[in-house]
């Protein structure tokens, strides 16, 4: 048995006329899409990604190969929208719980410069590794990590789904640890807010639902240069262990999800048993 509380914020950002992020935060699923900037229909791109992954909403648990036909379907989707001279396209990145050996994991799924981390024991630690071509010269020693966060290309990504690509996306296998904080982030959140000002946040707030509101927040506070979309997942019971944090003191009484709108929000909190 595993137990998770999560929460989930977006805005369209100070700049940007349409919100192009769309997002999953439901069991067993965590998903952030970002639908490509200068792309006619990015919007759409990002929805019918996350709605091919629809149906394995609310399973106890997904294996990697439910994971991989659902993002085959939506490469089809977002492939097959129509915007003139551009291809859509959209990021994707996040966390789907599986199991291996009785024990709960987190599959981390990424295409794109979307990110997910994981803040545990107070460490907060980037899993997905950008693709983008600023992250190709950080890996060539070209560029520093600093630098990248000012390169005039760093907006350049070199995968994604649809857009021409037909790239897979990177996975990454995690055991699932009691007090296990994820947080997955469209780059409208890491281009506004550092490491460390994430960590400060993410550690100050025991809510998920108030944590992704806040590094919303924060976010256009810092400038707000493009749409910006949160999702955070807390592992309160994990492989029969309790986390020592009350992460649902704060969670609020109603469960909405307003999705095609401007501001977007997805609380939640609920146990899932392990086949």
């Amino acid at each position: 048995m595993i137990d998770l509380a999560w929460g989930a914020h977006s805005d369209r950002g100070r700049r940007r006329p349409l919100n192009e992020d769309s997002f999953l935060a439901e069991p067993p699923l965590f998903f952030v899409a970002d639908g490509m900037g200068g792309h006619t229909g990015g919007d759409r791109a990002s929805a019918a990604a996350i709605d091919a992954f629809g149906e394995l909403r609310g399973r106890p648990i997904v294996a990697l190969d439910d994971v991989e036909r659902a993002f085959a379907r939506a490469v089809q989707d977002v492939s097959g929208i129509s915007t003139g001279a551009d291809a859509a396209g959209t990021t994707i990145s996040g966390v789907a719980v599986t199991e291996q050996g009785g024990e709960a994991y987190w599959l981390v799924v990424n295409i794109g410069d979307s990110r997910t981390y994981r803040l545990a024991a107070g460490v907060l630690e980037q899993i997905s590794v950008d693709h983008s071509e600023v992250q190709d010269l950080v890996d060539k020693g070209e560029i520093s990590a600093t630098e990248a966060e000012r390169h005039p290309r760093r907006n350049v990504i070199t995968k994604a789904v649809g857009a021409g690509s037909y790239d897979e996306p990177d996975y990454w296998l995690l055991p699932i640890a009691q007090g296990d904080r994820i947080m997955v982030c469209s780059d409208g959140l890491s281009k506004e807010l550092d490491a460390a000002r994430l960590t400060q946040v993410l550690s100050e707030e025991r809510s998920p639902q108030t944590a992704a509101t806040r590094l919303v927040h924060e976010a256009l506070l810092h400038g707000g240069r493009d749409n910006v979309t949160v999702v955070v997942v807390d592992a309160l019971r994990a492989n029969d262990r309790v986390a020592e944090v009350d992460a649902l003191a704060q969670l609020p009484d109603e469960d909405t999800l307003p999705r095609v709108v401007s501001t977007k929000e997805r609380t939640g909190h609920g146990p899932l048993q392990l086949g």
